[in-house]
């Protein structure tokens, strides 16, 4: 279901009222998103895991070992655990990632435990005038 335009309008106010309080954080947070791979790049880790079970079951009918312990298997749950992070992580996203908000405004100052206070309270005000309306 999408969001209706009041619910739009507030969420870009959630986030241009963290990017002026942290933009630090922000733009971190921005980069860091999980499961936000495309097709191709979750198609590739699929493709990856496969190969890394086959070496883990192949390792263990080959048996090459190393101080009894089958070194291939090793290799191919370290491969598949690789293409499981290959998917969430997702690398070299095409996302700017800006530290101002959308409206292009910089805060100015250091922003302390006072003003994070300060836009939970401006957060709970808006969510109810937002009952209120309605």
């Amino acid at each position: 279901m999408p969001l209706s335009e009041h619910e739009q309008r507030m969420l870009e106010q959630i986030e241009s009222a963290l990017y002026a309080e942290d933009p630090k954080f922000a733009s971190s947070v921005k980069r860091r998103r999980l499961g936000r791979s495309s097709g191709r790049r979750r198609l590739q880790a699929a493709a990856i895991f496969v190969v890394g079970l086959v070496m883990l079951v192949g390792g263990l009918i080959v048996d090459i070992s190393i101080g009894g312990f089958p070194i291939v298997s090793l290799l191919g749950f370290l491969v598949m655990f690789g293409a499981g992070l290959f998917a969430l992580w997702g690398g070299g996203s095409s996302e700017a990632t800006a530290s101002t908000p959308r409206g292009g405004k910089k805060q100015s100052g250091p922003a302390g435990s006072g003003s994070k206070r300060k836009l939970s309270e401006r957060m709970e005000e808006r969510f109810n005038r937002r009952f209120e309306q309605e």
